[in-house]
């Protein structure tokens, strides 16, 4: 095995052992046995059990970011690019659990901090674009389209984790209700939504 190749086997290796245990319950031990090298092969390619977490970690928030820009970025009707970024996630879930389960698991969607947050971040910093855009062709308030971007990528993400475990309904059928519930709450919003239990009479 070339150096190259070497490094490719642990980093596989890894993302199975840090998959299944979460970052703190893994070892170097468990990673050098299951790749049948000696623990200072590891240290030699990675530095210890931190980098090449962050190896892992990296190519997974590159993958998945890399798949729901692509999804928000094609010009279409904007209820189609609701659908594909819903696929494209669950796309990734079903072609990656292991990695989608060390972004959830050691950093979820619900945590401020972290790699999977800064990518949803970045996430919805472009659907806000697209939010902006369209409200303001809709006689509606641009400013809040940040607001609407975290509803919709946090709808999605915390969708995308619960499939992850129940693997039911199929694919399609959660990408259409996830669509279902975004397209159909953006067409039918109000200039200026209010609480109407709050209403003095």
């Amino acid at each position: 095995m070339t150096g190259r190749q070497r490094r490719e086997q642990l980093v596989e290796v890894a993302r199975s052992v840090f998959a299944a245990k979460g970052f703190e319950p893994a070892s170097v031990e468990e990673i050098a046995a299951r790749a049948e090298v000696s623990k200072p092969v590891v240290y030699e390619h990675f530095g210890g059990k931190e980098g090449i977490y962050a190896v892992v970690v990296d190519r997974e928030v590159r993958e998945l970011s890399n798949r729901l820009i692509q999804a928000l970025s094609v010009e279409d009707h904007p209820k189609r690019i609701v659908e594909r970024t819903a696929l494209a996630l669950l796309d990734y879930i079903e072609q990656n659990e292991d990695g989608f389960r060390i972004l959830v698991r050691d950093s979820p969607v619900a945590q401020a901090t972290g790699p999977f947050s800064s990518m949803l971040g970045d996430v919805a910093r472009t659907v806000e674009a697209l939010l902006a855009t369209e409200f303001d062709n809709h006689d509606l308030d641009p400013d809040t389209a940040p607001l609407y971007a975290q509803m919709l990528v946090g709808m999605i993400a915390f969708t995308g984790q619960w499939w992850l475990e129940a693997k039911s309904p199929e694919k399609a059928m959660v990408a259409a209700h996830l669509t279902n519930l975004g397209w159909n709450g953006l067409r039918g919003m109000e200039r200026a939504p209010r609480l109407r239990t709050l209403d003095i009479e």
